[in-house]
């Protein structure tokens, strides 16, 4: 799962009782790991449905798939067995060229070199020091980018008329670098925050306001950190022409200015340093009487991978071309930094192979059902969600459907089944009617429905369906609960497994058992939202879906 670092830190530990108890399974004498007890665990005779989930986890998280990485030769094999379970589901192929695969064209990039950065002041050049003065972010969508402008400091970069908020208000930034600082108002919902305090957003805003490019400003004294992760590489989407995805090309984010760069504009500015520190905290543009010179390169190099895509066709002749999306994501993190054991292979089996096998299983319970749904749904799992929501991105602009075919999405994302849940969790159900069909849904499968736990978190931007509202269409998040054991059994796994090796069969104490409910509590949902009268709206007004001009949201 993408981006759950500011989640994770807000977890306190667990209990130890807790942590002992969902351990024990995993455990003998004394405390200690053994192969043969783990594999003990893991072999262990279930339930048949029960089993069949577990051999999904089984086989995806296992070492020989050396974490799922998007791109690596053992994503596409994991790629293929899903691919073979949608068609042993009985679904069509709704990928490339009559298959169960779309192909995804990925980018990784990052900054070939150091760059060049100089400020002019009148008729002064100064050169700037990279690591000490700047740091350059690469761009996905030019080899060469070299911008040059007057500086327009510009806040946090909102325009948010519903907060009446306007950082932009007296400002001409056309044909200029905006500076900007992170973040959003503490005051904003938290969705809505997390919206705006996106980088993405503000070089969108930067960019409708004529903008060649972007800087963050630091304020005085603050030193730059990250010059070792500066040559980090970054992914996303290539386009038809063989550039990386990016929402706003014509305004590049350009880097970060700290140092000497800060005292620089200050000094032109007339503000001593206490002065310019405070108006960097405001939100009052400031015009600086000085040019910035930017020179950057950008090493690309491309990465295949794939979706996978099967369809249940609806039975309804009227409703059969609307189509409900249900998805998760499909890989993992890869092979990395080995924990205290040694191990560097990150399984990543509640992140997400128990998603997949999710998915894989409610398209079974369709078929077992011999009652089709009246709508079509599409079962996917993506690539590149740990990238950054980049293979849902892809499918999103370039769905094998038509996209005004496409009216909802449900989706799976690390779904922790460690104790029995008593309740689920939407995020996001509350701005659209697919909250009133989620709730029904979860009361018919005998689970008590909550409203979002960490609604500060904004997590309803930070999974995959986020791209599918991006494109207008009323998308949930699905999550077990937190009532009974459910918060320490959270808190366990962010405090212990998150993106770590231990996220593995025979250490996460997962309960297949609660697996199957899941599944079933799913299958309640999809069943109802294709079921339906009405195809899903977005609720009169909704911010995301007025923004992103959703059905029903006018």
């Amino acid at each position: 799962m993408f981006r759950w670092t500011v989640f994770v830190s807000a977890l306190a530990l667990s209990s130890t009782a807790f942590a002992q108890q969902a351990e024990a399974p995993a455990r003998v004498a004394q405390g200690k790991d053994t192969v043969a007890a783990r594999n003990a665990i893991i072999n262990r005779p279930l339930p048949p449905a029960e089993a069949a989930m577990k051999a999904h986890v089984m086989f995806l998280a296992s070492d020989a798939m050396r974490g799922r990485d998007a791109g690596s030769h053992e994503y596409d094999i994991a790629a293929h067995y899903v691919a073979a379970q949608f068609y042993a589901a009985g679904l069509k192929p709704a990928g490339d060229a009559g298959s169960y695969l779309q192909h995804v064209p990925l980018m990784a990039y990052k900054v070939d070199g150091k760059g060049a950065f100089t400020l002019r002041v009148g008729d002064r050049t100064i050169p700037l020091r990279f690591g000490k003065d700047y740091l350059p972010s690469p761009n996905p969508a030019a080899v060469d980018t070299k911008v040059s402008g007057e500086i327009v400091y510009v806040g946090q970069g909102i325009v948010a008329p519903q907060y009446k908020r306007d950082d932009y208000a007296g400002a001409d930034v056309r044909g200029k670098v905006v500076a900007l600082r992170t973040g959003a108002p503490s005051s904003f919902n938290g969705e809505e925050r997390a919206h705006f305090g996106s980088m993405r957003t503000k070089l969108v805003e930067a960019a409708k306001h004529g903008a060649v490019g972007a800087v963050i400003l630091l304020t005085p004294g603050t030193t730059l950190s990250g010059s070792r992760n500066a040559g980090r590489e970054r992914v996303t989407w290539m386009d038809r022409q063989g550039n990386g995805f990016t929402p706003a090309p014509q305004t590049p984010l350009l880097g970060v200015l700290g140092g000497d760069a800060v005292t620089a504009l200050g000094k032109a500015a007339g503000m001593r340093e206490k002065k310019l520190g405070k108006a960097l905290y405001g939100d009052t543009p400031i015009v600086f009487p000085a040019t910035l010179s930017v020179e950057i390169r950008t090493a690309r190099r491309r990465m295949d991978s794939s979706n996978v895509a099967g369809l249940l066709p609806g039975s309804d002749p009227a409703l059969k071309d609307q189509v409900v999306i249900l998805s998760a994501h499909l890989d993992h993190v890869g092979v990395g930094k080995p924990d205290e054991t040694g191990d560097t292979i990150y399984n990543g089996a509640e992140d997400n192979a128990v998603g997949i096998a999710s998915l894989i299983e409610e398209a079974k319970k369709f078929q077992a059902s011999g009652k089709p749904p009246r709508r079509s749904i599409l079962f996917l799992a993506v690539t590149a969600e740990e990238k950054g929501l980049v293979g849902s991105e892809y499918f999103a602009h370039n769905p094998t459907l038509p996209k005004d075919h496409l009216v909802a999405d449900v989706n799976l994302d690390m779904p922790i089944l460690t104790y029995p849940f008593e309740d689920v969790i939407a995020f996001g159900a509350d701005r659209s009617t697919l909250g009133p069909i989620v709730r029904q849904a979860a009361a018919d499968a005998g689970v008590a429905f909550s409203p979002d736990p960490m609604p500060e978190m904004g997590l309803f931007v930070r999974s995959d369906h986020y791209r599918f509202v991006q494109q207008g269409i009323p998308s949930v998040f699905l999550w077990p609960g937190e009532k009974g054991p459910g918060k320490a059994a959270v808190e366990l796994f962010f405090a212990e497994h998150y993106h770590k090796p231990s996220d593995e069969l025979g250490k996460d104490g997962i309960d297949w058992a609660q697996g199957v409910r899941f599944i079933d509590v799913n299958y309640q949902i999809a069943r109802a939202i294709a079921d339906a009268d009405q195809r899903p709206a977005w609720h009169k007004g909704d911010f995301f879906g007025t923004l992103y001009h959703g059905y029903g949201a006018q």
